[in-house]
């Protein structure tokens, strides 16, 4: 289907990818993982052919159409909604444009040649093309007053989901996309995870999420070390089994069979797993059989964080009555009584970003509230990571004096233990004495965590947190909080984060709250709290 070739890219000394040979086909879903700059992006800019390699080629079967999700929200400006959709299918696009030519300077003489190329604009179902457009559209959201609207007049989300439906318009052959959950809602992103899901052709994706990533990959493609590897399974399947590889490799005095074993018995325990899950296996093309060849280790660098608490908190944490905020003269939520108990893990939830955002503020004594109370526990202490971290890197420290500022005993002032909290964020060497003003955003947050870590609340607060990270420090982190004995509110557009680290559910909305101790999916997908929240918002 589409072929890569003694395929190399290297920017000035740095080799970003040597000799790199593979193929992607059919009915396969890859998701394309690799280090923070190990070149995902890049690579998929080549397959696009918006990017040239330094040498090497690709190559896409003739008659076969590639569909790639535009980056560019403002590039379709001048056009109408509907119009940018079928822009997506370019040769049915261009037959349209001929047909409406001629048309619009019709004379007998053109007459014929407007007659052939309407019987290939049926071929290509084209007759059909608004009607499909358009029911796109609302499934991703957009509804039909805005469908003939000129998209320089829609928000940045709604153009995102635009540009979503224009990709998958048509059904191409090869589709390819960076990033697709971006600024993407709940139920966007479980639509697109089942189309793709059932999706026939090949699609090759870039995703942080991982919830995404194991609902639609039948492979996971690895770049490292110059090279991209493909391998059978999603992304928990690699992630797993290139963890025990790892284990493997360093017990070296455990004997080849034992090892073997293990490793049949894994592979053993996530068939069964696979072949039991609504996700991955809605795939029409998935895997039958994981092989074993399939486990290898990985370079990647995977950051310790490892929250602790300087206290046990008492059993009462927060107690909030009748809060409610406004932002311009709007009120994004109103009426909110919420009582927090030791040990819960909070997913607090909104349609309005603008609401938790707000929330988080309040409760931290930087904004006051419109009307209402809280109060902290007196035994609580309390760490935000905010949605916005810039405030905190506007001067040129070091990073060492940096996080030293959180320092609170002279043993936690010497450069060797803040250098210890800056190692265990892969800050080492040379990295821990850049400046603080030069960061870019995944480095800031991982910052941010040294200093959470440096703190040792015992209440932890978190707006988004996994904005900027990279599959491995997510991973860790994601980890790191199921594993956290204290308290967690945080607000998030990582499922699996929801899902894995939330024991209850707090939805804020501007008629109250809606609160249940459940995890995400269950919440999401309870029919008498969807009727609810309808309410609740309308």
């Amino acid at each position: 289907m589409l072929s890569v070739s003694n395929l190399s890219v290297q920017f000035g000394k740095r080799v970003l990818f040597d000799e790199v040979n593979t193929t992607f086909n059919n009915g396969n879903c890859y998701g394309i993982i690799g280090a923070n700059g190990a070149g995902k992006s890049t690579f998929l800019k080549i397959l696009a052919g918006k990017q040239d390699p330094t040498s090497g080629h690709v190559h896409l079967e003739p008659t076969k159409r590639m569909s790639v999700l535009e980056q560019n929200h403002n590039l379709y400006d001048d056009h109408t909604v509907l119009e940018t959709i079928i822009i997506g299918n370019k040769p049915l696009f261009k037959l349209k444009s001929e047909i409406d030519a001629l048309y619009a300077d019709y004379s007998d003489e053109n007459a014929d040649k407007i007659g052939e190329l309407q019987v290939r604009f049926e071929e290509m179902n084209g007759w059909n093309a608004e009607s499909d457009a358009a029911a796109m559209l609302s499934n991703l959201g957009i509804k039909e007053e805005f469908h003939y609207t000129l998209m320089k007049d829609l928000d940045g989300k709604q153009k995102v989901r635009v540009l979503l439906a224009q990709a998958l318009f048509g059904s191409p052959d090869v589709l390819i996309m960076d990033e697709p959950t971006n600024d993407l809602d709940y139920e966007t992103i479980a639509w697109l995870e089942s189309f793709l899901a059932n999706y026939d052709n090949c699609v090759i994706v870039v995703s942080h999420d991982r919830h995404f990533l194991d609902a639609v990959c039948t492979h996971i493609s690895d770049i490292d070390f110059g090279k991209i590897n493909h391998f059978s399974g999603n992304y928990t399947f690699w992630y797993e089994s290139s963890q025990l590889a790892a284990r493997q490799h360093a017990q070296q005095n455990k004997k080849a069979e034992e090892k073997k074993k293990e490793l049949e018995e894994f592979i053993r325990r996530f068939s069964a797993n696979v072949a039991k899950s609504k996700q991955a296996t809605s795939r029409k093309k998935m895997i039958e059989k994981l092989n074993i060849a399939d486990i290898k280790r990985s370079s990647r660098r995977y950051p310790a964080i490892i929250f602790e608490r300087e206290r046990e908190a008492g059993d009462q944490i927060l107690n909030i009555e009748g809060l409610s905020g406004v932002i311009d003269g709007e009120s994004v939520f109103s009426n909110i009584h919420i009582n927090l108990s030791k040990g819960d893990k909070v997913v607090l939830y909104s349609k309005d970003s603008r609401a938790t955002s707000l929330f988080y503020d309040i409760v931290n004594n930087n904004v006051t509230a419109n009307s209402g109370k809280f109060s902290w526990g007196i035994t609580t202490s309390q760490s935000y990571l905010p949605l916005d971290n810039d405030s905190f890197f506007q001067n040129k420290l070091s990073l060492v004096d940096w996080l030293r500022q959180w320092a609170t005993t002279e043993e936690e002032r010497e450069e060797v233990y803040v250098r210890g909290f800056l190692g265990k964020m892969i800050f080492s060497g040379e990295e821990a004495l850049k400046t603080s003003d030069v960061l870019s955003g995944g480095e800031k947050v991982r910052c941010m965590l040294s200093r959470m870590m440096m703190i040792r609340a015992n209440v932890l607060m978190l707006d988004e947190p996994t904005n900027h990270l990279d599959l491995e420090s997510i991973t860790a982190f994601n980890n790191s909080l199921k594993n956290f004995k204290g308290t967690v509110i945080f607000t998030t557009h990582d499922h699996e984060f929801a899902q894995t680290v939330a024991n209850r559910v707090i939805e804020i909305t501007p008629k109250g709250v809606i609160d249940r101790y459940t995890t995400f999916d269950e919440y999401m997908q309870d029919s008498k709290i969807k009727d609810l929240r309808h309410k609740m918002y309308s």
